[in-house]
């Protein structure tokens, strides 16, 4: 028989939270949560802590993104738990299992006004899969093994428990909790078998595959599936890099042209949402294979949409042993407009004006980088050119804000990259608005000597929003900013180092600086502020 666990309550947590696989702990010190640092002080169980609490919910994002499987942010009651909402949200959006603790105000005077005193779930509730106030100790445990189980259950998602003072200082004992214990969905096989003899059977198949692919680890099945059926892939999310560049059924300049010719668009992995035109693809006929039937689209019809186990799925679709179509001469016709618009992106990722442009930034960029390296995006004008010009050439290497679009993920997003990938290159691409969210945190990298390289796209405006603005009304307000602003010594105040560059001559030998430094390293680019955002970005 097992023994059961004892201790005080953040140690009754630590011991469901390593049942589960979680291997580190990111926060922002409150007295609220003391017992779980305790526990983790004494057990020599990593934590990391930051300056402002939503980076530690995306810090914790970005381990369950990157490693698919828990991250843990522990957060002090009242303001802690609410600076912390914006990663929970885009946690949400992400579905990215993620558990948030939180600190609370003792319940035995609940009412009378304690120190940071606020009932957090009504706040959470929308923008979690669960939610809940564990009262004892004793209780602490289960609470956590049923909320991380949650998390990890398709289609997963952010999860929230707070303690109230005297439940988590308190002494309990409790059985150990057995771990993760998740049983796959199985999809309908008249749905599968639907879905595979719609893409064996189109003249113009395209495959779009996003993020719940790698979250669902079915990079294998997808190239499987693509090439036994020879669909071209394109790519979004975290589905960048499933397909190497070189791949021949790998695309991504291409889309366009493909879907206003597609016959069949199979979506995998990813919503029908503002990224991909709501799922409108003209008469082409849609499946749209999901992780769970929670995930299949409301506002359209598909034609089919398999719900369950996406390598499941994917590897039946590879199975295929029915009639199909050569689609040899359809990828033939994609390929000569994809490689027609990477030569027009060479020309503008050569470009040589001053002042510099963006895509000049990221021909520079894609000299250095290694094929390992995690791509970090945070900002919207700037970045957009990042999904155009960059293309990861291996799963699990790209992480932006996805479709909540939050700001303000970069050091979050860093710290948790580089605490799962010591040895690799991580690279931040900041526009200097989304810099403003939190660079401050360049401090806790340094501090916790967690090296990454930060580019900031600096043209002095909010871009998504000055042109936009200034063409539909002749002006603009509120979209600018501090022009030439020296990032660089902000993070160089902060305890790293970095350089301005204003000439694209410069950019090479600046960005092999920053790798070579080994300390948080920051690249102010300035950027020609005319520059408008790409609308045929593959961001999405």
């Amino acid at each position: 028989m097992t023994e059961r666990i004892e201790g005080h309550g953040g140690e009754l947590a630590l011991a469901a939270l390593r049942a589960y696989g979680v291997r580190e702990m990111f926060t922002l010190s409150g007295g609220h949560v003391f017992p779980l640092y305790d526990a983790a002080h004494k057990a020599g169980f990593p934590l990391y802590d930051v300056r402002h609490e939503q980076s530690a919910v995306f810090a914790a994002e970005a381990v369950a993104k990157l490693q698919r499987r828990p991250g843990l942010a522990v957060l002090t009651a009242g303001p802690g738990v609410t600076n912390g909402i914006s990663g929970l949200t885009s946690a949400y959006f992400n579905a990215s299992p993620v558990l948030v603790l939180g600190g609370r105000a003792p319940q035995f005077r609940w009412g009378s006004g304690s120190l940071q005193e606020m009932d957090h779930l009504p706040l959470v509730a929308p923008v979690t899969k669960h939610a809940e106030t564990v009262f004892s100790a004793d209780d602490i445990p289960r609470a956590v093994a049923a909320a991380l189980t949650t998390a990890l259950t398709p289609h997963r998602g952010p999860v929230f428990l707070d303690f109230p003072l005297e439940a988590i200082f308190s002494v309990g004992d409790a059985d150990p909790p057995a771990g993760p214990a998740i049983a796959p969905i199985e999809a309908d096989p008249d749905e599968v078998a639907t879905a595979a003899g719609l893409v064996a059977g189109a003249q113009r198949p395209v495959v779009i595959a996003g993020s719940d692919v790698y979250a669902g680890d079915a990079v294998a099945a997808l190239r499987a599936a693509a090439e036994a059926l020879e669909v071209p892939v394109f790519t979004n999310g975290m589905g960048r890099g499933a397909l190497p560049p070189e791949h021949p059924l790998a695309f991504a300049k291409a889309r366009r042209v493909a879907l206003r010719s597609a016959d069949v668009v199979v979506v995998v992995g990813t919503p029908l949402d503002f990224r991909l035109s709501f799922g409108d693809f003209g008469d082409a006929k849609v499946v749209h294979i999901v992780d769970a039937p929670s995930q299949r689209a409301s506002h359209v019809q598909p034609a089919v949409a398999p719900a369950g186990d996406l390598r499941a799925i994917l590897s039946a679709l590879a199975e295929y042993t029915g009639d199909r179509v050569d689609h040899a001469d359809w990828v033939a016709q994609l390929r000569t407009a994809e490689d027609a618009a990477k030569a027009r992106d060479a020309e503008e990722m050569a470009a040589e004006t001053d002042p510099i442009r963006p895509a000049r930034v990221y021909g520079e960029l894609r000299k250095v980088l290694a094929r390992d390296a995690i791509t970090i995006g945070d900002g919207g004008d700037f970045v957009s050119y990042a999904g155009r010009y960059l293309e990861p050439a291996q799963p699990g290497t790209w992480l932006d804000p996805g479709p909540y679009g939050c700001l303000g993920t970069g050091m979050g997003y860093a710290m948790g990259a580089r605490v799962t990938h010591p040895d690799r290159q991580i690279c931040v691409l900041m526009g200097d608005g989304a810099a403003g969210f939190s660079l401050m945190d360049v401090e806790s990298l340094v501090r916790q000597k967690l090296p990454v390289v930060m580019v900031v796209g600096n043209n002095g405006i909010w871009g998504l929003e000055k042109h936009p603005m200034r063409a539909m009304y002749g002006y603009d307000v509120a979209a600018d900013l501090q022009p030439e602003l020296r990032y660089d010594q902000v993070v160089a105040a902060l305890g790293g180092a970095g350089e301005t560059v204003a000439k694209a001559a410069d950019l090479g030998p600046a960005l092999q600086r920053a790798f070579d430094a080994g300390v948080p390293y920051l690249v102010n680019v300035l950027t020609d502020p005319a520059d408008a955002y790409p609308r045929s970005s593959n961001l999405a």
